[in-house]
C-alpha cells in the first residue's frame, strides 16, 4: 500500500531508519508517565539508553506491518506495527491482525493520531479480508489505556499476567464485517 494522507498526516511504511524517532516518542511518554507517578508500565528510564529496548524498537520498525505517521514536515508522530499475535497472547481462534505496537507522541500536534492509526489498522484488516483484530495493553494503573482501545471499538477479552506485568487483551470485528 502506498502512503496514506489524512488531515496533514502521512501514514507510511516504517523501516529501521525510523527507530530513533520512535524511541524519542517512547522516551517522551516514559518521562510523562514518570511525572504522573506511573513507572510500572514501561519503567522510568528512557528506552533510547537501553540496548535491549533499542533492539526491540529497531526490530519492530523493520517488520512488514510497521507504519509511522508523520506530520507535513516529516516529523514522526506515532508508530503502528501490525502482524501476528505476540507470543505471550492467548492463541487466536480465527484469522486476525494483531496490533503489536501503537505509540503516539504526547505533543499537541499529534492529538488524535493514535485513534487514526487504530482506524488505519481496521482498514488494513478489511483490505486483507480479515475480520478480527486484537491488541493487548498494560492492564494496570487506572485502566485508561484499555478504555482508549474500548473507545476505538475494542472489547475486553481477557486479563492475564506476563512475568508480573498486568496485561489486558482486547479485540474487535472490523466495521465492514
Amino acid at each position: 500500500m502506498a502512503n496514506v494522507e489524512w488531515n496533514g498526516l502521512v501514514i507510511r511504511r516504517a523501516s529501521a531508519a525510523d527507530a530513533p524517532a520512535v524511541l524519542k516518542i517512547f522516551d517522551e511518554i516514559i518521562a510523562w508517565f514518570v511525572a504522573m507517578g506511573n513507572s510500572e508500565q514501561w519503567g522510568s528510564k528512557p528506552w533510547s539508553g537501553q540496548p535491549r529496548q533499542v533492539e526491540r524498537v529497531v526490530e519492530a520498525c523493520s517488520l512488514p506491518g510497521a507504519w509511522v505517521a508523520e506530520d507535513e514536515g516529516g516529523a514522526v508522530l506515532a508508530a503502528l506495527v501490525l502482524g501476528e499475535a505476540m507470543p505471550y497472547a492467548p492463541a487466536a481462534t480465527e484469522p486476525e491482525i494483531y496490533v503489536r505496537l501503537l505509540v503516539a507522541s504526547r505533543r499537541s500536534g499529534a492529538r488524535g493520531v493514535g485513534r487514526r492509526l487504530m482506524a488505519f489498522a481496521d482498514e488494513q484488516a478489511r483490505l486483507a479480508g480479515v475480520k478480527r483484530l486484537r491488541v493487548d495493553c498494560y492492564g494496570g494503573g487506572s485502566g485508561a489505556l484499555a478504555r482508549f482501545y474500548e473507545s476505538c471499538g475494542y472489547e475486553r477479552i481477557a486479563a492475564f499476567d506476563v512475568d508480573g506485568w498486568p496485561c489486558q487483551l482486547l479485540g474487535r470485528v472490523h466495521a465492514s464485517a
